[in-house]
Parts: structure tokens; sequence; C-alpha cells
């Protein structure tokens, strides 16, 4: 594949979701520990209720581990390595195989992208927040899985899990049409 190729158009524009995911995610997170700082050994509701049926709070939390708190006992000298070298090997990766690869269709291209600038907007506090990352929207479930309410989470936790997703569907939806497609094509052989 040539050069040229590998940065055509059609691959550089899906970047333009990961740098405004990104550049949300950080807007967001900076509004919040700006105007709604963390008291010592809690967090902070600075919206109980925002439809005042119990369905969405908006929160100030870090969360020094990763999804669902995963992670948050491992010991200190290996945390750097798991949260944030290796997300940052893994995006790299996922970087290089999205410009090496023409296996994308133009959906799966923006959700790789998602993926990508939450993905970023993540390491970014986890490099420059000691405290952890600043997770802010808090959702009711009414039960799903056993929990009332799902783990906070912030834009970048949004991006990533929307894009995946969205990501895995398509897969899956042109898996089943390419199957579709080589019975078709042994039949008429």
């Amino acid at each position: 594949m040539k050069l040229l190729e590998c940065f055509s158009k059609e691959k550089i524009l899906p970047l333009s979701l990961t740098a405004g995911v990104v550049l949300l995610d950080q807007i967001t997170k900076a509004i919040i520990v700006k105007n709604w700082p963390i008291p010592e050994g809690g967090f902070f509701v600075f919206i109980k209720d925002v439809f005042n049926n119990g369905f969405l709070h908006m929160v100030h939390v870090r969360n020094k581990a990763i999804a669902f708190s995963l992670g948050e006992n491992l010991p200190e000298f290996i945390k750097p390595i798991a949260f944030i070298v290796f997300p940052i090997l893994v995006l790299c990766f996922l970087l290089w195989y999205y410009f090496k690869s023409d296996e994308f269709n133009n959906v799966q291209k923006w959700a790789v992208a998602g993926i990508i600038g939450g993905g970023i907007g993540n390491i970014i506090d986890r490099i420059f927040r000691p405290d952890g990352v600043v997770d802010f929207i808090s959702v009711r479930i009414y039960g799903l899985f056993g929990m009332e309410r799902w783990p906070t989470f912030n834009v970048a936790d949004s991006s990533v899990v929307v894009c995946c997703i969205l990501l895995f569907v398509t897969i899956f939806i042109s898996y089943g049409k390419e199957k579709g497609k080589v019975k078709i094509d042994e039949q008429e052989a």
C-alpha cells in the first residue's frame, strides 16, 4: 500500500471525531474540576437530580483504576504499566492497523476514531491528573445487572462504549453479508 493511500481523505476525516471527543471530554472534565472540587474522602454531588426523577445525577468522582474500578487493588508499581503504557500501546496498534488496513467500511472508520478519542481522553487524565480519571455522569438502571445505578462515567467512556458496540455490530453485519455472499457464490458454481 502506498504511503499516500494510507493517509487518504477517507481515513483522515474520521479522525476529526477523535479530536472532537478528546476536546469535549477534556472541556467537560475541566469544568467539573474547576467548579465542583471533591471534598476529602468522598465525592461531591453538584446536580443531585437532573430530570427530577432520579434517572440522571451529575457527580464528581475520581477513578484511579480502569472501567468499573477494575485493577484498583493492583500494586502501585504495576498501575502505570496497566493503566497508561498498555493502553497507549493498544491505541498505537489500533491507529497503525487503521491506517494500514483497507478492511474498515466508512461506519467502522468513524467507530474506530471514536474509540481512539475516548482512549486518549482517559489516558490524558491518567497522566496529568494524579487524583485519577474524572467521572461525573451517573445514570439509574433500575436494578439491571443487580445495580441501581450504572458506575459513574464521562464523555471518553461513553465514546469508547458506544463506538465499540457500533464497531462490533457492523463487523457482525458485514460478516453475515459476506457469509451469505459466499453461500450464494458456491451455489452458483
